[in-house]
């Protein structure tokens, strides 16, 4: 009796959930940083006493769920890396990437910003922004620029390749 194998034909859970997830991730991102923080910040956040604690309530929920996303990432690279040969450098260093970015913006940069907001009074005319909240929101968008762009590569290989 023969028994025909259907192994060769299933395709890989792996490839959309790294689509998928990356899509949704660079989505939030750019939905977070060009609209929701603009808007806060023209509709007078910074004129708000609590702006540092609104602030870390949003950055703290959705650095969790970058933290997820980069593991579902990386967990799904490195599971395509096992059947595509040409995945095994660019698409574990890219995750690896984004992952490092994720951990980054979540234990030291939200922590750090959000310390130095606290301080700020935001009833006094007189008050500054101090060079170190300027020196982490340029760190922070730096990062953010090598996410999307290691992001959108990430997606365009992952897009492009082979089911």
């Amino acid at each position: 009796m023969h028994t025909i194998s259907n192994v060769q034909f299933k395709q890989s859970f792996w490839r959309p959930a790294v689509l998928l997830t990356l899509g949704f991730w660079l989505g939030a991102s750019l939905l977070l940083d060009w609209v929701i923080m603009p808007s806060l910040y023209i509709s007078g956040m910074m004129t708000q006493a609590s702006f540092s604690t609104v602030g870390y309530v949003i950055f703290w929920n959705f650095n969790r769920v970058e933290l997820l996303s980069a593991a579902v990432v990386l967990t799904g690279v490195l599971a395509l890396s096992q059947t595509h040969l040409n995945w095994r450098h660019k698409g574990i260093i890219l995750s690896v990437l984004l992952l490092v970015i994720a951990l980054l913006d979540t234990y030291f940069l939200t922590p750090q910003m959000s310390a130095i907001g606290v301080h700020l009074n935001a009833f006094d005319a007189e008050t500054t922004i101090p060079a170190a909240m300027n020196l982490l929101h340029g760190s922070y968008w730096v990062l953010e620029v090598i996410k999307l762009i290691a992001g959108g590569l990430l997606l365009n290989c992952c897009w492009k390749q082979e089911a």
